[in-house]
């Protein structure tokens, strides 16, 4: 249930559907199985035991893609395919050509794609109307980019905004990392990533490592930039922040140990405890986030209102 990364967007400023519009066109693009010849299927898949496209709690809203993608190694068919060719050589008496091996492959391709095994992968985003906010549970742009252009394709249009801020991530880390303290009720942890600002991007990774050594400040005073770096917002949740302004392993260090020791409720409202305990802390922390950094940009603040 608890988000592990986020990749955070700005709702459209004229946002306006409700829990049952956003269902109904959701509903239009289920996630349906591979066909025998298709090697990917996308659609939206119910994000909790409820059955419900959209599962709304406190007018919030969890919503979850379903990717369906048949497992076809391409080592599988180049093996296959040359036991063929191989047996064609003897039958024919000469040598398989670029031609004929080009065929051989597609049949094979083509044989084998329908008997290949499925697998399911699920990607979950937070839409909250009322901050604003979009936010993915995606490790990788790609993925975040997938459900947004499939949201896209569901709803006709959908003009969601990177959130930007006045300050860069990478320059307020920097500034954090020197001064050896980060603002308001983030705390500093011992992960933190430096690259080169020269061609060659090399990279020093420091984890589980004290960050308040001269060696550390040597480096920032030879030009190297954090590129991530762990914090703790509030005792509560443990992130790393990257320059990208994406937050990573995400851990939520209060709320995971409470809800473990709520063992007699059930699983379903538990559920909802959960993303509603999720909700309102990650809208915190996200506030806080923005205002660490100076604020959201103009063309941001605009977008929201």
């Amino acid at each position: 249930m608890w988000f592990k990364n986020l990749i955070i967007y700005r709702l459209p400023a004229d946002w306006s559907l409700s829990a049952p519009e956003l269902e109904a066109r959701l509903e239009k693009h289920a996630l349906q199985p591979c066909g025998p010849f298709d090697m990917l299927s996308r659609g939206w898949v119910a994000p909790a035991e409820s059955g419900r496209l959209v599962h709304t709690v406190n007018q919030q809203h969890l919503i979850a893609l379903g990717v369906n993608q048949k497992l076809l190694p391409a080592s599988i068919i180049r093996q296959e395919a040359a036991m063929r060719a191989q047996a064609l050589q003897q039958s024919q008496g000469f040598p398989v050509g670029r031609r004929q091996m080009r065929e051989l492959k597609m049949r094979v391709s083509e044989e084998l794609r329908a008997r290949a095994l499925t697998r399911r992968r699920t990607t979950r985003a937070w839409i909250d109307p009322a901050g604003g906010w979009c936010v993915i549970d995606a490790a990788s742009m790609g993925k975040a980019e997938e459900l947004t252009e499939a949201l896209r394709d569901a709803l006709d249009s959908f003009a969601v905004q990177p959130l930007q801020t006045r300050r860069s991530a990478h320059t307020s880390m920097a500034a954090w990392v020197a001064q050896g303290d980060a603002p308001g009720r983030f705390a500093i942890d011992q992960d933190l990533e430096l690259q080169t600002a020269d061609k060659s991007k090399a990279l020093i990774r420091y984890m589980r490592h004290p960050l308040e050594g001269a060696e550390i400040r040597a480096h920032l005073s030879a030009g190297k930039y954090p590129t991530r770096l762990g914090l703790t917002w509030n005792g509560r949740i443990a992130i790393v922040l990257t320059d990208k302004l994406q937050v990573k392993r995400v851990q939520f260090l209060e709320m995971t140990r409470e809800a473990a020791e709520e063992s007699e409720i059930e699983a379903g409202e538990q559920f909802d405890i959960d993303f509603t305990l999720m909700c309102g802390e990650l809208a915190k922390l996200l506030d806080d986030l923005i205002q660490s950094l100076g604020g959201e940009s103009a063309t941001e603040q605009a977008a929201a209102a």
